[in-house]
């Protein structure tokens, strides 16, 4: 198996730390919204990777955070007129809504960074021990990015480039605190409280932590000094992994991670995502016209490492790929109800012909999980079983090509048997009972039928005339 490794810009065997296993850390969102489709792609890649690993037989330990203290954060909780607590814990909730309808395994490890806290004060300490962090007079604690003689392994920054651009961007803002560095290229580990935000106790000052520190901290709580593979979106690659690389191993002593795998951005109809703009969607808006599904179907259409496009015209084409998939499956379905355990003359030469099918899915996915070919060869697989698979054949065999298709694309994440389609009276009570629901303000229930008939393709729509529904 083979996957690119964005910190030597180049195609490298994967050889495991420990043989059998993996260790694997994947940066979260920041809980203080709805996830956007942005969120959703490294989220859908990585779940796909950590899916392949196991397939090949390893034991992966998959953690990815929650970043729950940020000034988005406390901005939102400020708005509302609640703790930041409570922000978080909804939109923790509504991202493990949206991650379960497109179909992420949830992580071995889910931490949360404000319970981590103690962990990050330690690790500031080892680095201010060291030599690698400073406390200025207000209690603000700064790492001395030049001692850490290997900045910008990862990014393939040049420390006096990015001191050039650090003047221009200083010169056209006053950029509060930079006055108190030893260097401008330094970061902050730990800040003081503002008035009205959350804190905790440190050693330096009441305040809360930087954002990089957090996930060094609880990668090695969680994964070790050292891990197989961090990954998230080239977004993150710089600064906040290349800070990452400088803390944990200025504070450890050893090679972080040995891999790192970052996803290419994601534009909507060849533009930059953004709310300026009006193309600025949500997970939760993508899934009122679409299974999730379908937006899993397409993030993997391309290779992770590739921009993606996203537009309707795409995602239709999705939606009928899968639907092309999830078809052959019935179709195999129905052959087997009335299939016997009679031998076929070729079912010899169709099984030997599945088994290619199946080693050129593997071929594509161990070539940096080129998730493109991979769904290319279930293609040639559902094109040949459409063609070939007749009730003549055994039980056995139909049997073979319909796991064989099923299989595959449950490690690609895609569910590719139809659950049974539900009676059109059915969700007529499901519906009478989210009205009486939302009469009672028993909003969560309501939300909970809501979602429950969104698993099942149903679409609700609230009108004039009443709520209807159709199918996605």
């Amino acid at each position: 198996m083979k996957l690119y490794n964005t910190l030597t810009r180049k195609k490298e065997d994967f050889v495991p730390i420990e043989p059998g296993k993996v260790r694997m850390y994947v940066c979260g969102p920041t809980v203080y919204n709805f996830i956007h489709i942005g969120n959703a792609r490294p989220m859908i890649v990585f779940d796909t990777v950590r899916r392949y690993m196991e397939y090949k037989g390893y034991d992966v330990n998959y953690v990815s955070n929650f970043t729950d203290v940020d000034d988005k954060i406390i901005n939102k909780a400020n708005e509302e007129g609640v703790s930041p607590d409570v922000i978080t814990a909804r939109y923790i909730a509504e991202c493990v809504k949206d991650m379960q309808g497109m179909n992420v395994k949830e992580a071995t490890v889910h931490p949360k960074a404000t319970e981590e806290i103690s962990g990050m004060i330690d690790m500031i300490s080892t680095l201010i021990q060291k030599g690698y962090a400073y406390v200025t007079e207000d209690g603000t604690v700064y790492f001395r990015t030049r001692k850490f003689t290997e900045y910008g392994k990862l990014s393939h920054k040049n420390l006096d480039d990015l001191e050039s651009g650090h003047r221009k961007e200083k010169e056209a803002i006053k950029v509060t605190g930079e006055d108190t560095k030893e260097d401008p290229l330094d970061f902050v580990l730990w800040k003081p409280k503002k008035e009205g935000e959350i804190f905790w106790e440190s050693p330096w000052c009441d305040g809360r932590p930087g954002w990089h520190i957090e996930c060094s901290v609880m990668s090695k709580r969680y994964l070790g000094d050292s891990i197989d593979i961090h990954a998230g979106g080239e977004d993150l690659i710089f600064p906040h992994h290349e800070n990452e690389i400088a803390q944990s191993e200025a504070a450890n002593g050893v090679v972080f991670s040995k891999y790192w795998l970052h996803n290419a951005f994601l534009n909507i109809d060849n533009r930059k995502m953004s709310k300026s703009l009006g193309n600025f969607f949500t997970v939760r808006e993508i899934s009122e016209k679409y299974d999730l599904q379908v937006l899993r179907f397409f993030m993997l259409s391309a290779h992770y490492r590739s921009p993606l496009n996203f537009s309707s015209e795409l995602m239709e084409a999705a939606k009928n790929g899968l639907d092309r998939i999830k078809t052959a499956v019935d179709n195999l379905d129905h052959l087997l109800e009335s299939a016997t355990d009679k031998t076929a003359e070729n079912d010899g030469a169709i099984k030997e012909e599945i088994n290619s099918y199946i080693n050129k899915f593997e071929e594509a996915m161990d070539d940096d999980f080129n998730t493109a070919d991979a769904i290319s060869a279930v293609f040639e697989l559902v094109k040949y079983a459409n063609s070939n698979i007749t009730s003549d054949n055994s039980r056995v065999i139909i049997s073979y090509v319909d796991d064989t298709i099923v299989k595959l694309c449950d490690v690609l994440g895609i569910i590719a048997r139809r659950e049974k389609e539900m009676l059109a009276e059915d969700i007529e009570k499901l519906i009478a009972e989210r009205q009486e629901a939302r009469k009672a303000k028993n909003f969560a229930r309501a939300d909970e039928i809501r979602d429950q008939l969104l698993a099942k393709g149903i679409i609700l729509e609230d009108t004039r005339e009443g709520v209807k529904w159709k199918k996605a």
